[in-house]
């Protein structure tokens, strides 16, 4: 049995994030947020088919496939719209701090495909993130540049588990981190499950609607997911995920 999560109307979604450190929104409610269509989203789909292993599991796992991407919102001024600009590509990089089990190595991981990253829709998703993002923090946030890294996971169980989040419960030293599922098929956990980082209390959930996000105050909470298992012994299945972290003041990197 799972835990549906709890929704946020989308006219509440700045409330909740400020009064909780997290939110939950349906696959339409994000599609709105962004201006487009569900299925501009679902355009991206095949390419988690096409996602390569991960060479840098510390668990000697198998189960993990990713790429990474990098790129800068910048705020418009004077009312002009914001834009979104690609970097050249960088390493993934976590100080030991945020990331006990992967932290302090810069990792090195396949680019998006332009499929996704060129997409129209794909500017319109980061670009509405980021301006969430400026509410949240609101401290003269407004001019700062953000610095997003795009992360598409597919956790299989080729090997009987997967691990959505090996290195446990963990922030990840951004300002605001979206967790957007893009699919489950033939398995069973997965659970979600947010944390104050100041006290006991928590959440928890199961994402199953392709296409919601959860969106997480990064200086607020911590966050994990629980191991997959295959729903049937006989067919091994994945959990496919979009996570986008936005960050003021840079990209995170060795000193």
């Amino acid at each position: 049995m799972t835990l549906p999560p709890p929704l946020t109307a989308l006219t509440d979604l700045d409330a909740q994030l400020a009064a909780s450190g997290y939110a939950v929104l349906d696959a339409a409610s994000l599609a709105r947020l962004a201006g487009v269509a569900v299925a501009d989203f679902e355009a991206w789909r095949g390419c988690w088919d096409a996602l390569p292993p991960d060479p840098h599991l510390r668990d000697g796992g198998r189960y993990r496939r990713r790429r990474h991407g990098c790129f800068v919102v910048t705020p418009g001024s004077s009312g002009a719209i914001a834009r979104l600009q690609p970097v050249p590509h960088r390493a993934h990089w976590q100080p030991v701090e945020y990331n006990a089990l992967h932290g302090g190595i810069e990792r090195w991981f396949e680019p998006l495909e332009p499929a996704m990253s060129e997409d129209a829709a794909w500017a319109r998703l980061l670009i509405a993130l980021a301006d969430r993002a400026t509410r949240l923090r609101g401290d003269g946030a407004g001019d700062a540049p953000w610095h997003v890294e795009a992360h598409p996971f597919r956790i299989d169980t080729t090997d009987g588990i997967g691990r959505p989040t090996p290195e446990g419960a963990h922030r990840d030293g951004v300002d605001l981190v979206a967790v957007l599922l893009v699919g489950r098929q033939r398995v069973k956990g997965g659970e979600t499950r947010v944390f104050d980082a100041r006290g006991p209390q928590g959440m928890r959930f199961t994402l199953t609607e392709p296409w919601s996000v959860l969106l997480l105050d990064d200086e607020r909470v911590v966050h994990e997911t629980t191991p997959i298992q295959p729903a049937s012994a006989n067919e091994p299945g994945h959990r496919d995920t979009l996570v986008l972290t936005f960050r003021r003041g840079g990209f995170q990197g060795p000193a």
